[in-house]
């Protein structure tokens, strides 16, 4: 894989995960390799996707490929991303965050098409996990400039070392649970927000309670990979984890949504 990733010192990144409970880099790769990567991707849209169960990709209108808002499981259609997500130094950031080796569960891709998204509910990971700890985290890659206007993610510093908050239903495609207490004033005090350029990569700790607004631009677009990683200490319940995918791509495909 011809990228270049530039990697911060990995102890200051342990540090700053451990107290903010995330990891933030501006600029993971290149412009010059984030159009490589584009580009990989833009293939893969055109070779693979084709090839992807329903299950597997999102749509805002089924009927618009445009409205193509996002995909699970990457990695097993295409090498590339498969040697991203498997073997790059991705993985071991991951690894340096919960300072244990890790499993590669899931990547996929995030998009609001302009004018036609929803808003990311606030909302922790590790509730949709099925796990009996809470060793996992999440990266995400901006492959496309990210601010306030096209949805840009924003944490809660510090909300990882407390227990998880009372989620409830969500009608949002994607996170069908929210925090149903968000917005206190401690949530408002250390809410942060990430802007910033193509290649910025973002990791963060399962708890810790995030969200983004909707995409108000009428002509941009948000584009991101997402990379789910947990700890080898981490059991995951494969049978609640499949009994909920179901109920999920049920409901979606009545919707017509899939």
């Amino acid at each position: 894989m011809n990228l270049e990733f530039n990697i911060p010192n990995m102890v200051d990144l342990k540090k700053s995960y451990d107290e903010d409970g995330y990891n933030h880099i501006p600029e993971l790769f290149s412009a010059s390799d984030m159009d490589i990567l584009n580009k990989e991707f833009n293939r893969y849209i055109k070779d693979c996707v084709p090839m992807m169960k329903d299950q597997e990709v999102y749509y805002v209108d089924k009927s618009n490929k445009d409205t193509l808002m996002q995909m699970q499981k990457l990695e097993e259609y295409d090498n590339f991303f498969h040697e991203l997500f498997f073997n790059s130094k991705i993985k071991d950031l991951a690894a340096n965050a919960l300072g244990e080796d890790v499993v590669p569960r899931a990547m996929e891709y995030f998009n609001k098409p302009p004018g036609k998204s929803n808003p990311t509910p606030p909302h922790q990971d590790g509730y949709y996990f099925n796990l009996d700890n809470d060793k996992a985290v999440t990266g995400w890659l901006a492959l496309e400039d990210v601010d306030d206007e096209n949805g840009c993610i924003h944490y809660v510093k510090g909300s990882h070392k407390h227990e998880y908050r009372p989620h409830g239903r969500s009608e949002i495609l994607g996170f069908s649970q929210g925090v149903t207490d968000f917005g206190t004033e401690e949530d408002k005090k250390n809410t942060v927000k990430f802007e910033g350029k193509a290649g910025m990569f973002l990791m963060h700790d399962a708890k810790i309670i995030h969200f983004a607004s909707s995409n108000k631009s009428s002509v941009r677009t948000r584009r991101a990979f997402g990379f789910v990683y947990h700890g080898v200490s981490a059991k995951h319940d494969v049978e609640k984890g499949k009994a909920y995918q179901k109920k999920l791509h049920d409901e979606l495909k009545e919707k017509k949504i899939i």
